[in-house]
């Protein structure tokens, strides 16, 4: 009887799991962004790419510090950002460079902050074959601190959704 109960729960904690990575996995998300969103050389010699990984852990929280320099993903509907309705801007929470106006910002229904576009040189892409399949992962062009991953199934005008933890974002009411 105990091992039937933990199996079934063993069962639905990783399909919980599956899902909450499928949520931020959607299909489509093998085309690229714009190019214009891949300039990391704007921000080339800048002193927030010289940080060590002590000075980074002193500057962040323990969450922040996951997600930004080891590339972690926070839990879906965990972030305050998610349900943030002001105008403003959310900025990097590493370095501070604005990377999202809060006019470009939609519910995705994923449990994190979804924007249907970024602010003109903010981030750089990468390509993440951490899973089965390929992901767009961006980062701010600044610091290089990982933000989220950008996936084709978002609102007009551009069919993008660049899927961000929380976590890594700071919002400056307008």
């Amino acid at each position: 009887m105990t091992h039937s109960i933990l199996s079934r729960r063993a069962l639905l904690l990783s399909g919980s799991a599956a899902l909450a990575v499928a949520a931020c996995s959607s299909a489509g998300a093998d085309k690229k962004p714009p190019e214009a969103a891949a300039d990391r050389d704007a921000y080339a010699g800048n002193e927030w790419r010289d940080l060590t990984a002590d000075q980074w852990r002193e500057r962040l929280s323990p969450a922040a510090f996951a997600v930004l320099r080891k590339e972690d993903t926070e839990r879906a509907f965990t972030s305050p950002l998610e349900n943030e309705k002001r105008d403003g801007t959310y900025h990097c929470a590493g370095c501070d460079l604005p990377l999202f106006s809060s006019a470009k910002k939609f519910d995705s229904g994923t449990g994190w902050p979804s924007f249907f576009d970024v602010m003109p040189g903010a981030v750089a892409t990468s390509v993440d074959r951490k899973l089965i399949y390929t992901r767009t992962e961006y980062h701010c062009a600044r610091c290089r601190g990982h933000q989220g991953h950008v996936f084709e199934d978002g609102p007009a005008p551009t069919g993008l959704r660049w899927c961000n933890n929380g976590v890594a974002l700071s919002f400056k009411p307008a």
